[in-house]
């Protein structure tokens, strides 16, 4: 079957989570959470972060972002997020809607990424009661854009964050990937640089389904089993959202599988430069922006290629995923290349 670049949301469920899941699918175990599995990973995932955070699993990325939002606020409030934030532009009003009307405050930044000075302009723009009052912080790590924050980025957004009085939560959906690319303790991108709630992404690293809210300061995750409840995330044979993470934290196949995909990004990204293609932000995980030419955009589409093009700030989004062959990144290509051709020759 052909493998594409749309999303690495495409990619099937990797060996080892698979290997997992099956394991776990032998006699009875508690529900709802109760269950050895459970236990295992929330402190496996203790042990990656080293810290004693607390970790609920919810069933994907959009109730993890909404739910964990709506921690950190009441309905009005406002979250400051940026404008091609995932939790603006593709998640149907969900953050709001879990939070009672909380408003997104988007801001604009380069190449994806919110800047201390952004986000001090809006929060002090007004403070009648007439606006919703500023109390929480989305960043995305990766952003939307396949850009990296630095540790020190995100320690220092997270310190102007804190003067002003926002809890600060991150979109993790690519986490995987970033601490790969970065090459960092994951502790050092979150709660030891100010970051109060992580939504760690499982989807698009190899998991069949599931995402984990780790939240690092304890005190927001008091109410939050019940908020999963009242949301529809509370699964009943949880062991089966958990259990395949088992496999995933296990001597470090995550990264393992986000090297190889940050690899193949990288791999795309040098031929699409060499086939004379213009990228629009630098590969820094495992995502590739590009501007493709009209002709050369319709003929991958006409050979069976699927990619998005509304994602981001325009473009091509190209993305690798944990399987992604490196057999598929040069088949790629050399449509590319032939189509350039084609099109250069008219």
């Amino acid at each position: 079957m052909q493998q594409h670049f749309a999303s690495d949301n495409y990619a099937g469920i990797c060996p080892e989570a698979t290997a997992a899941l099956l394991e776990a699918n032998t006699g009875h175990a508690p529900a709802y959470g109760d269950d050895d599995y459970t236990r295992k990973v929330s402190d496996r995932l203790r042990d990656i972060f080293e810290t004693d955070c607390d970790v609920y699993f919810v069933f994907n990325g959009t109730a993890a972002n909404s739910l964990a939002l709506a921690t950190l606020c009441q309905s009005y409030h406002s979250v400051i997020c940026h404008q091609l934030a995932h939790v603006e532009t593709d998640e149907c009003g969900a953050p709001e809607f879990f939070s009672n009307g909380a408003k997104l405050l988007t801001i604009a930044g380069e190449q994806g990424r919110l800047t201390p000075e952004a986000i001090t302009e809006v929060v002090t723009r007004r403070s009648d009661l007439h606006f919703p009052k500023p109390r929480g912080l989305t960043l995305t790590q990766t952003t939307e854009v396949g850009t990296l924050y630095q540790p020190d980025q995100v320690a220092t957004i997270a310190d102007t964050a804190r003067q002003l009085g926002l809890r600060v939560h991150m979109d993790g959906a690519r986490f995987a990937n970033a601490v790969a690319s970065l090459d960092v303790a994951p502790a050092d991108i979150t709660w030891r640089a100010g970051v109060d709630v992580l939504c760690f992404g499982g989807t698009k690293m190899g998991l069949p389904v599931g995402e984990a809210v780790v939240f690092f300061d304890r005190k927001l995750s008091e109410d939050f089993a019940w908020r999963c409840k009242q949301a529809g995330q509370l699964a009943s044979k949880m062991r089966f959202l958990s259990a395949p993470w088992l496999g995933m934290l296990t001597d470090d196949v995550w990264l393992k599988h986000a090297r190889h995909a940050n690899a193949m990004a990288q791999r795309l990204s040098a031929g699409l430069v060499a086939a004379g293609i213009e990228l629009l932000f630098p590969t820094e995980a495992n995502g590739v922006f590009a501007r493709l030419p009209a002709p050369v955009d319709a003929g991958l589409r006409a050979k069976g290629w699927r990619f998005y093009t509304f994602i981001g700030a325009g473009g091509a989004r190209l993305m690798c995923g944990w399987d992604t062959l490196p057999a598929t990144v040069d088949a790629l290509l050399a449509d590319i290349r032939a189509l350039s051709g084609a099109a250069d020759a008219l």
